[in-house]
């Protein structure tokens, strides 16, 4: 049981929070019954994507010639499925009035059908990085080792999977993806970005790339730029 005064407390703090004045400038207003984007969500589908591309390194399964059409028809039914219902989500949250939600929930089946076909461009692309990162690391031992360990690497394949779904016009879902990546490595690159083929990041702590930046093709990037 709560003594007096902290009931007390409890009572005053409540009133006080729900007051309009005090939230009103803090909440967020629902227009349609979509849940919040799920960061958790985000991270299995961001998982599945890297599984996907990455074949025999992230997957909870022995790579198999023979079963990775299996594993791989899996993974990208999964992660459209996801997709699909965070791109829906992220419609709601950023909407300003009430919307249609069976037209949101079209839009969200539409832009994971679109995601979905350009994952093999996903993987020539990141393949380019990775050969690039590879090539301008003497410490590297081996593609594997830049694939499976490297934080530059993970904030990349971010960077592409965002930047894809922002130039299909997707909202807030971008910037989590490429903020996910921000936080476990420390290399902070905005999906709207333009970054050319064969990219590469020396370690990466302190990078910043920003919205208006423009990066070619063949750049290598020193940290704590």
């Amino acid at each position: 049981m709560y003594s007096t005064p902290l009931k007390r407390a409890i009572s005053l703090a409540t009133t006080a929070l729900s007051e309009e004045t005090s939230y009103s400038s803090m909440c967020r207003p629902h227009h349609c019954k979509a849940p919040m984007p799920s960061q958790k969500e985000l991270r299995k589908f961001v998982a599945l994507c890297r599984e996907t591309i990455f074949p025999g390194y992230f997957d909870e399964y022995d790579f198999n010639s023979d079963t990775l059409e299996y594993h791989t028809g899996v993974n990208v039914s999964e992660l459209a499925k996801i997709l699909a219902k965070e791109v829906y989500a992220g419609l709601c949250f950023m909407a300003q009035k009430p919307i249609d939600e069976t037209i949101a929930k079209q839009q969200g089946e539409e832009i994971a059908a679109k995601f979905v076909t350009m994952l093999p461009e996903l993987r020539n692309m990141l393949q380019g990085d990775v050969t690039a990162l590879y090539n301008g690391d003497p410490a590297a031992v081996c593609k594997g080792e830049i694939i499976f360990a490297y934080p530059a690497l993970r904030t990349i394949t971010n960077y592409r999977i965002a930047h894809a779904l922002h130039k299909m016009g997707v909202p807030l879902i971008p910037r989590v993806i490429t903020e996910m990546a921000h936080s476990e490595t420390g290399i902070d690159i905005h999906p709207e970005a333009e970054i050319g083929k064969n990219f590469a990041i020396d370690h990466g702590t302190g990078v910043v790339i920003g919205a208006t930046c423009i990066i070619g093709n063949n750049v290598k990037l020193y940290q704590g730029v």
